[in-house]
Order: C-alpha cells, then structure tokens, then sequence
C-alpha cells in the first residue's frame, strides 16, 4: 500500500518546521521544499536550511525564485503591504509553483506553516481563500498549526492526515510555537523575529529606487541592495561598502564594465559605479569614497579602473549635506 506523501512549503523558519513535524508525527512522508529568494532572512541562507531539514530526518528540494517572481515584485495584482511586500502575490505564486512539483514528485498534498492572523497581510482568512481560488487549491492546502480554526480541507475528509492531532494556533505572539518545540525536542531553529526584507523600509527605498531607473532587474540587482550605502545620481547608482567584508562583496560581483574606486594606502571603503561613465559621475564616486575614508585632508587623490584600479583623480572631499542629497 502506498504510503502518504506530502509537500512541505519549507522556509526554515519555527513555524515550517513545527508544521513539518506535526505531519511527520502522523507517519507521513515530507519532502521540504525550500524557495530560495534573496530577500529572505529568516534564516542563515540555505546551510541553515539543511541543517534544520537535517535535524527533522526529511529530504530538501531547493527552487530558486525566476524572473517571473521579479516581474510580479514590480506589479503585483493584489498590492503591497507596508512597504514592497506583495505577500499575497507571493504565496500564489510559489504555491503554483509547488503544485506542480508535488505532481511531479507524486506527493498527496500540500501543507505550510501558516499560522491564522500571524502575518497581517496574507494569513487573515480573507487572504489565504483569494490564495487558494487563484492557485486553484481551494481547500486543498493544509495549515497543520491552525487548522481547527479552519474549515476542513479534502486532505482531512480523504482521510490523509488526522485532524484531531493538528493545532489551532492563532495570532502573532510566538510562545505557543516556542512551547511545541519544546516538547518536540527542537533545539535548532532561527529566532522568530526573521522575515523578509521586503517589509523594510530601507530595503523598500533602495528597490523602488531600482524600479524606477531600470526596466529589467534581475536577482543580482536586488542581491546588491542588501550591501553598502546606495546613492543615486540621475542614470548613475554609486554603492559604497560599509566595511571589510562588503569592500571584497562589492569587487566580487560587479559588472564587468563597472568602475570601482578606492583611496590608496589608508582605510577606504569600495566604490563601484554603476551606469554613464561621464566626468561627473566618476568624480562624484570619488568624492563619496574619499568622503567614507579615513582620509583627513581636503584634497584626496582616489584611484579607479574597471579590471584594475590604475587611475587617479584629485578631488575635494564634500560635505554631509551634499553626500545625504544623493542617498538613497
């Protein structure tokens, strides 16, 4: 007799693990299946992710998000939240997208670790029937934290789980998750306070900027908002690191036809340039290295290149009123 299979929407957080372990206490078989994006961090990148997928014994299947994911970022049909967070968006569509790995991998169903009015967004009742209608999931997505607050899904009445053993969680307080891993012996697990940058004001800023001065984006684009101070002038983005690690961060991934920018012998952040390579917008990187160095004279000679830093120019460190103009 075949044995039930089911698909874990696995972020790594408290809450899919939680919901993972419920449907394994019921002797099912869970595959976890991780979308990767780069503005998750509720977890330490996919190594966390197989170390928690590790610690429950389940097999990972990771899926990058795809330009389609970038396309709906930029209009989603259901809006943003606070700030450019598309939460229902994107649940529909990494669900689409599940389904039909779960037909793939034959698995019986769907389960996640939603918890009912925890995210303000997507998980009211309102939401998760508008996720389901648009995926063409309607009661066929289980909720194992919250799913005696729920109406009963097919996956209960075919018998494929036992409803009198999953939860009824509600709300955005973590303790009864904290409690239940506890008493499942979890002791690996990110803090609860993680999610998604999307939801930052900061991060927000720099990727409205990025919609507005570029058609097509791509994963590395936003990848790169996450590091350095971000400045705009006109067509131009100047990124500046903001220590060590992002100095090697900002020389590693830029474009090929980028030039970066560094003050010689003395403490000095990376530059890159993004964009027009005119006069102006080489000498403002300039300025906004020297203006991030340990540099205490007025004048500042900066080196710059594109494969090698073997060019220099002369300029006058600016003030703070002129370096917040141009940040993002």
């Amino acid at each position: 007799m075949k044995k039930t299979k089911a698909i874990s929407m696995f972020s790594g957080g408290l809450d899919s693990i939680l919901a993972t372990r419920l449907i394994l206490n019921q002797g099912i078989d869970v595959v976890a299946l991780h979308f990767s994006n780069p503005f998750c961090f509720c977890i330490d990148g996919l190594k966390g992710v197989k170390e928690v997928a590790k610690q429950l014994g389940v097999p990972l299947k990771k899926v990058d998000v795809a330009s389609a994911y970038l396309k709906m970022l930029r209009s989603p049909k259901h809006g943003y939240g606070k700030n450019l967070n598309p939460c229902i968006d994107c649940r529909i569509y990494i669900l689409r997208r599940a389904k039909k790995i779960a037909k793939d991998l034959t698995a019986d169903f769907i389960f996640t670790g939603e918890v009912l009015n925890e995210r303000p967004m997507s998980q009211h009742k309102q939401a998760l029937k508008i996720i389901e209608k648009e995926t063409d999931l309607i009661n066929k997505i289980l909720r194992p934290l919250s799913a005696k607050l729920l109406p009963q899904t097919d996956i209960e009445k075919q018998g494929f789980v036992d409803r009198s053993k999953l939860l009824s969680i509600n709300g955005r307080s973590r303790k009864p998750q904290i409690e239940l891993a506890k008493k499942f012996g979890i002791e690996y697990y990110p803090s609860p306070a993680g999610g998604c940058l999307l939801t930052c004001k900061e991060y927000a800023k720099k990727l409205h900027d990025l919609f507005n001065h570029k058609k097509k984006i791509s994963i590395n684009d936003v990848s790169l908002l996450k590091i350095g101070r971000h400045f705009r002038l006109g067509r131009n983005k100047i990124v500046v690191g903001r220590n060590e690690q992002e100095n090697t961060q900002l020389v590693t991934i830029k474009a090929k036809r980028d030039h970066y920018f560094e003050v010689p012998d003395i403490g000095s952040p990376t530059t890159i340039l993004k964009g027009l390579k005119n006069k102006k917008a080489i000498e403002t990187a300039a300025k906004l290295t020297a203006f991030y160095s340990d540099a205490e004279n007025y004048k500042i000679e900066v080196k710059f290149g594109k494969e090698k830093i073997d060019r220099t120019i002369l300029v006058t460190i600016p003030d703070a009123n002129e370096v917040n103009d141009l940040r993002i």
